[in-house]
């Protein structure tokens, strides 16, 4: 994982996702928190490509809060990504690598958060999002 081959935006959701495990109490950085980071640091791509999937981006902003605030907390230790986090950052740079895309950005993480399963996902897949329309709305911004 090369951190370097993301976006500013990317990377800025990234380390939003830490900062907002750290602020909680919590060691590892949950597919939820990334949920969280993207939609704080990418906010203007995210609420465009929610608002074409026909989706609340304050809802789901409120949804992934309640989920983390439940999340374990522990004392000391620097936040590290979790398996599944891992995972969903590694789908992301696939994604970037078979859409031609040299950097990895906001897009793939949200469509790996989508397809990889997690409370992220199924948060987001609650609120009416589906990969077709995410990939339309992806494709659209794109133009």
């Amino acid at each position: 994982m090369n951190f370097n081959k993301f976006t500013i935006k990317a990377q800025e959701a990234i380390q939003e996702a830490a900062k907002i495990a750290a602020a909680n109490g919590q060691q590892a950085v949950e597919p939820v928190h990334i949920l969280a980071g993207v939609i704080k640091s990418g906010e203007q791509i995210v609420s465009f490509l929610m608002q074409k999937s026909g989706a609340s981006i304050k809802k789901i902003e409120l949804e992934a809060n309640s989920i983390i605030r439940t999340l374990p907390k522990v004392s000391g230790g620097e936040p590290y990504l979790s398996r599944e986090s891992t995972q969903i950052i590694s789908k992301a740079e696939e994604t970037a690598k078979k859409n031609g895309d040299e950097f990895v950005s906001v897009e793939p993480i949200l469509l790996a958060l989508l397809n990889e399963s997690s409370s992220a996902s199924t948060i987001l897949k609650n609120n009416g999002i589906n990969k077709n329309d995410l990939e339309k709305a992806i494709n659209e911004l794109r133009k």
